[in-house]
């Protein structure tokens, strides 16, 4: 798995793990955040949400354009320096009023230019270190373990923007509730009813403080917003730390991958044996046949991203906020991380080429396996949960599933026959095809656990009085990972292969437009949040995978014809 692999990778996505972590942290409680602090409503929200995930995945093109001129290494390390700006602006607490906006907006917009700038170069580089043919048949693994890194820092960011925002609210005297911003805002405003009056006195009074348990609703709604706002923008000054240790990453180990850092323009220069120049004809059909590609995962992503919006929103008002039994164990992220490991060195059991190899990373196993339950059966028998923490789930599961994707694909890829002389492992473009299928499994569960309830029109910002319980969204998030694991890691190694080389930087920020297109439309359930019935979000979204694999495979032929080698 990781054996024979160039240490240019280890360190590239290392420092991509800083960069994604502080991120996610970001996003975990972003939308949490604009509507506690600003009292939007889903739809207004949603909008802003959507927008910064489009810029975010839009910047890439022109990141990509520049860096095919000017180099890779430098985007990358101008774009980290224009996001820890960004998030520092981010982290400020500001007043609700228009002066706030504009300021959260501006940190916004500086977080997806240096992401423009950062993201898709550095994978490029990742790519341009199996151009050389010695690592050339790793392209696919590699960039499988370059996203299980990524989402290393997306498995802990929920856990530490939970953890930070306890601390603070912690220190305010407060504790969080879910509906409590929501009611306040509707109090502040004017428009709260009796009954959901009556509920936010009963929430005011189970604060721990019991000067603040005891504060009118005129005095509470606003303190409670104001502390549980700023403890979000605490929140967001964890980006700043992990970039700073990203910076560390690149810079201490650039030796190991500085060779990667060049762009087709200077290794025409340099006279490079892997520079190969494409005829005319052969550059128009690999452009052709990725931008297909691109315009089928635009609804993956709309999909897909739905972790911080409606998916968040159904984790605080339709979902237990409490977890018994075995389920508890998933909301503990050290037990996730050292289950997570254990798959790493189970698989190291077999792997191993000595028989002392073997007996210690079966030692290892057992132990990371004992810690796990250790950790669990130290939890308490009820244990409170927030809506933020469901989102490590997925990238947990990256963690965890990519060896085993890996396993798989390597069995088929060694099983050839006269029909399959290169294996039977699919094509990158068959995999992203199967996973829009997939995906369209996710919202099944999630229209099943729908059944029954009140749209949210009905619930008028409170939260549901016969909530699922969390298996729903825990298995939601699984079937979502193999969905992922095959198309994001697959999508980006083919479009490191078949990008023509002096277009590579631009090819991969096209890759992360249609992200950025996917994005923008996943604001569509929330613009619909209020309007239709719960499960028809889930329908729309499930009826869109399943097109979008239809056209991937209607245009499969095509696609793989211009691209082979």
């Amino acid at each position: 798995m990781f054996k024979n692999q160039p240490k240019g990778l280890f360190a590239l996505a290392l420092a991509n793990t800083g960069e994604r972590f502080g991120y996610y942290t970001m996003l975990a409680i972003f939308m949490l955040f604009i509507q506690a602090k600003f009292g939007w409503d889903q739809a207004a929200a949603s909008q802003l949400y959507a927008i910064f995930l489009a810029a975010v995945y839009f910047m890439p093109v022109l990141g990509g354009w520049l860096a095919d001129k000017i180099g890779y290494g430098k985007c990358v390390v101008t774009g980290i320096s224009i996001m820890f700006v960004g998030y520092l602006c981010l982290a400020v607490p500001t007043a609700a009023n228009g002066v706030g906006i504009t300021l959260m907006i501006g940190a916004l917009l500086l977080i997806a230019v240096g992401t423009g700038l950062f993201k898709g170069n550095l994978q490029v580089m990742v790519g341009n270190l199996y151009d050389d043919p010695k690592y050339a048949h790793k392209r696919d693994s590699a960039f499988s373990l370059f996203y299980m890194a990524i989402n290393v820092g997306a498995m802990f960011a929920p856990s530490a923007a939970t953890a930070i925002t306890n601390k603070f609210l912690g220190k305010a005297g407060l504790i969080y509730k879910a509906d409590i911003p929501a009611l306040a805002h509707q109090y502040i405003n004017g428009t709260i009813s009796a009954a959901n009056t009556e509920s936010l006195q009963s929430l005011a009074s189970q604060m721990p403080d019991a000067s603040i348990a005891g504060m009118g609703l005129d005095q509470f709604c606003p303190y409670y917003i104001e502390h549980l706002a700023s403890s979000y923008n605490m929140g967001f000054a964890v980006a700043c730390v992990s970039l700073i240790a990203s910076v560390l990453i690149y810079f201490s180990c650039r030796s190991w991958f500085r060779h990667a850092d060049v762009n087709a323009k200077q290794a025409k220069a340099a006279g490079s044996e892997q520079y190969v120049e494409l005829s005319a004809k052969q550059t128009k059909d690999r452009i052709i046949a990725l931008v297909l590609v691109f315009a089928v995962v635009i609804f993956f992503w709309m999909a897909f991203h739905q972790n911080g919006s409606s998916l968040t929103w159904f984790a605080r008002d339709y979902t237990q906020a409490t977890a018994s039994g075995w389920v508890r164990i998933g909301f503990n992220i050290w037990a996730l991380a050292l289950i997570a490991a254990s798959i790493y060195s189970l698989f190291s059991i077999f792997q191993s080429e000595s028989a002392k190899g073997k007996v210690v990373s079966g030692v290892i196993t057992a132990a990371l396996w004992g810690g796990a339950y250790a950790i669990y059966a130290g939890m308490p028998a009820t244990l409170d949960i927030q809506p933020q923490l469901f989102q490590q789930f997925n990238p947990f599961y990256v963690v965890a599933l990519t060896p085993v994707s890996m396993a798989i694909f390597s069995a088929l890829a060694s099983k050839k026959s006269k029909r399959y002389p290169k294996g039977m492992e699919p094509s990158a473009p068959k995999k992203i095809g199967l996973g829009m299928f997939v995906a369209a499994c996710g919202y099944l569960i999630m229209i099943l656990a729908s059944r029954g309830q009140m749209s949210p029109a009905e619930l008028g910002g409170t939260v549901s009085p016969d909530p699922v319980v969390p298996t729903y969204l825990i298995s939601t998030y699984l079937v979502l990972t193999f969905a992922e694991l095959l198309l994001s890691p697959m999508g980006i190694s083919f479009v490191s292969k078949v990008a023509p080389p002096k277009y590579k930087g631009l090819m991969m920020g096209l890759w992360f437009a249609s992200t950025a297109i996917g994005n923008y439309l996943s604001s569509i359930p929330g613009l619909l949040w209020n309007k239709v019935p719960l499960w028809a979000n889930w329908a729309i979204l499930m009826s869109l995978c399943i097109i979008a694999a239809i056209m991937m495979f209607a245009m499969l032929k095509k696609i793989e014809a211009a691209t082979a080698e």
